[in-house]
């Protein structure tokens, strides 16, 4: 079969690499996986580009923790799946419930585990989700990790209440679908952005306000004003360096859900500020399998859509790549196989 590999060491994108594999056959407990289609993440950038902050691959490795596809086999045992269902994986395998722990880094989807740039995957059945009757692949690819990233820190921490206001920190995946899910559940959202083009596009999925940082630097102080003075009961914040604006964002109880580090790991804000406002700042490793579930389901009863920018084929993977750094992004770059 086809599949794409990082190379140990990677340090660009000319460490990805075609390759053929061996097709996967199904052991106890396992289904095999005919990919559809898969999805890319900011942290897939890091991982090819050597500067993931969770390590670097130490074999060669199948990228992307995300995607959606068939069931073509099932091992012995296995009565949660079919050939022919459509499925899902979860970003981190065996984590099926209750609350994260460390030893989860390790089964994390694309590294240090293979992931799903590949026509065919081995997996373990208690690890797959069902797909959404009205998603295509291409859909369904983009939920695992950017979908339940956002479901998790709206749903999951403090479920968001219609009247609280999310602010979402730029237009990626992540800060899309928290903006999709703030409009599911009756609250306001705001988002930041850089491009007016991109605040605009996002007003036509409802947000209600945008922010242009480079209009206005010191933008939390702009978000306090459209808000009154009262400021902000949720915000996604991607960005790592920009978690003091963050902060000078919030609402008196207002959580802060740390998720990506785009704009610097280490930040520096005031703990007394913090504290004054009675913040909360929880960090986010995407979720867990019964998460997932919780979300597909709310996503079904709605009919909601992931926002996908830009479709590529298999044979296009590293364009995919390029384009999914690139500053037009708005959601998410998929690639069908």
């Amino acid at each position: 079969m086809k599949a794409y590999e990082v190379k140990p060491g990677a340090a660009s994108l000319d460490d990805l690499i075609a390759v053929e594999r061996p097709e996967p056959k199904a052991g106890a407990g396992e289904v095999v996986i005919r990919v559809r289609a898969a999805s890319l993440n900011a942290r897939d950038q890091g991982i090819v580009a050597g500067r993931y902050r969770f390590g670097a691959a130490t074999k060669p490795t199948v990228p992307l923790s995300d995607g959606a596809g068939e069931v073509i086999a099932i091992g012995a045992g296995v009565t949660r799946f079919k050939p022919g269902d459509r499925v899902m994986h979860t970003f981190r395998r065996g984590w099926i419930d209750g609350p994260y722990h460390p030893d989860h880094v390790g089964e994390s989807m694309g590294l240090p585990l293979d992931g799903m740039l590949a026509e065919q995957v081995l997996a373990n059945a208690q690890d797959c989700v069902r797909v959404p009757d009205h998603l295509s692949y291409e859909e369904a690819s983009c939920l695992p990790c950017a979908g339940v990233t956002a479901w998790h820190a709206l749903m999951e921490k403090k479920a968001l209440l219609p009247g609280d206001t999310v602010l979402l920190i730029g237009t990626g995946g992540v800060a899309i679908f928290g903006l999709q899910f703030a409009k599911l559940t009756g609250a306001k959202a705001i988002v930041v952005s850089s491009s007016d083009a991109k605040l605009e596009r996002a007003k036509t999925l409802g947000a209600d306000d945008g922010v242009n940082y480079k209009t206005h630097p010191e933008w939390d102080k702009e978000v306090m004003r459209l808000t009154d003075g009262r400021g902000v009961d949720h915000v996604i914040e991607v960005g790592g360096a920009t978690i003091p604006k963050s902060i000078g964002s919030l609402a008196t109880g207002g959580y802060v859900h740390a998720i990506g580090f785009v704009a610097g790991p280490q930040p520096t804000f005031s703990a007394s500020d913090f504290v004054r406002r009675d913040g909360h700042l929880d960090g986010i490793m995407v979720g867990s399998r019964v998460m997932f579930e919780r979300m597909n389901a709310a996503i079904a009863v709605a009919k909601m859509k992931p926002v996908v920018d830009k479709v590529f084929t298999f044979a296009q993977a590293r364009l995919a790549y390029e384009y999914q750094r690139s500053p037009d992004l708005f959601g998410k770059v998929v690639i069908s196989i």
